[in-house]
């Protein structure tokens, strides 16, 4: 049972959060058009979404004399050029996502979601760690990067001094967060603090902070990218998610009411399996064992289950398991439509067992309440129409990201209108 504080702070936090990068994608639509529109001097015809791009392809041989043309008829010998709105999706979810789990983990809020400002250092220090553990585990043979490790050289010296700056970033922020708790500047409302309270050594909160970033940092937000390119390809299905997203929403969007959006659910899971954040994970033997159908793990092998292969899977999922079909997750009960509970050794995107995800609900939580709350007032148009390449690293994403043009929808939930 979830304690109900901690759901409350969270549904707090993820307001919060979610109004900054709400505003900031009004921004990325409206800006410029905006600037356009009280702009005194000579403009080109400007569109909403396309800007200018007709008159661009009309001059798009004479660039030169058509600006010069546009300098001359202005009065002020200014001119605006209102060009494409785009926006990296997957870059602007990751960035939320961070922010999200450094706030509800370390108490401290970065509000980094501008892609124009650099990238955080420990953000590209986790990158950087997350890219070279990934390759390892690829290797074919591990004697190699074994043999790096212990030379000190190429990517091996690259991780040791990735590791070494999250350490000593996360070290610091305890330091100061005890420091806080001490002096009575700190409530013990995030999970640090209530480590720190607990009495755990310095090391141990480290590490146990080190990786609830890294279930939660990249995680949600690949699950949602995947899930706003999936929707593009098929707006009857979106149709019926803003459909569902905007019924409950009239209401409040509240814990409760998060729980009825029964579809957008659906959804993340039919995304998830298809494009499951964690492409494969292994385990490592501590005593030999037997595998039901009968293969021998000897002490210290490493056995890895593919969630990846096993959303593709005719024997699991059926003949259209190449499909994105949320309708497979429903089924029917006392003449209604309830979602089905499925396996998770079936469906391991949050593990199995003793090993599953403790963030699992929490997760669920942040991507109903972001997917809802932007699809209620956005229409996501991908820029490229090829399907995206999946990378599998240690969080899978899309290569090169999701480029997309954000379109204001002309009808919003009351709620979402008081955002404005």
């Amino acid at each position: 049972m979830a304690n109900p504080m901690s759901l409350f702070v969270l549904q707090v936090l993820s307001f919060l959060l979610l109004y900054i990068l709400l505003l900031y994608l009004f921004n990325v639509i409206l800006g410029r058009f905006r600037r356009v529109q009280d702009f005194s001097g000579h403009k080109p015809p400007t569109y909403p979404i396309i800007g200018c791009l007709i008159s661009f392809y009309k001059n798009r041989g004479r660039l030169l004399d058509w600006y010069t043309e546009l300098l001359a008829e202005s009065a002020t010998n200014t001119i605006v050029v209102h060009r494409l709105e785009v926006v990296d999706l997957q870059e602007l979810l990751r960035r939320f996502a961070f922010n999200m789990v450094l706030k509800v983990s370390l108490g401290i809020d970065r509000c980094c979601l501008d892609p124009s400002q650099p990238v955080p250092p420990l953000t590209r220090a986790f990158d950087k760690a997350s890219e070279i553990c990934a390759k390892r585990g690829a290797a074919p043979l591990f004697i190699v990067w074994k043999m790096k490790k212990w030379l000190g050289i190429g990517s091996e010296r690259q991780l040791k001094n990735a590791v070494e700056e999250v350490h000593r970033y996360v070290s610091e922020i305890i330091i100061n967060k005890k420091r806080m708790i001490e002096e009575g500047e700190s409530r013990s409302e995030d999970l640090l603090s209530r480590l720190i309270l607990a009495g755990h050594e310095e090391e141990v909160i480290r590490d146990m902070v080190i990786s609830f970033i890294m279930a939660g940092r990249d995680t949600t937000s690949a699950a949602m990218t995947w899930l706003f390119w999936l929707l593009s390809c098929h707006p009857d299905i979106e149709k019926e998610v803003v459909k569902e997203t905007r019924l409950v929403m009239e209401r409040m969007l509240d814990y409760d009411s998060l729980k009825e959006l029964n579809l957008l659910k659906a959804c993340l899971c039919e995304s998830m399996r298809l494009y499951p954040p964690i492409a494969w994970d292994s385990k490592h033997a501590v005593v030999s064992d037997l595998l039901p159908d009968n293969t021998p793990v000897r002490a210290g092998d490493r056995v890895t289950y593919f969630p990846y292969g096993m959303g593709r899977m005719e024997a699991l999922w059926g003949e259209d398991c190449f499909k994105f079909k949320p309708n497979r997750w429903f089924v029917e009960s006392n003449d209604r439509r309830e979602l089905q509970e499925v396996c998770p050794c079936k469906f391991p995107i949050f593990q199995a067992g003793p090993r599953v995800c403790l963030g699992k609900e929490m997760a669920f939580i942040q991507m109903k309440y972001v997917m809802a709350s932007i699809l209620d007032r956005f229409k996501i148009k991908p820029l490229s129409s090829a399907s995206p390449v999946f990378v599998p690293l240690l969080t899978a994403h899309m290569a090169g990201g999701l480029e997309v043009l954000v379109q204001k929808r002309t009808q919003t939930t009351s709620i979402n209108k008081q955002l404005n």
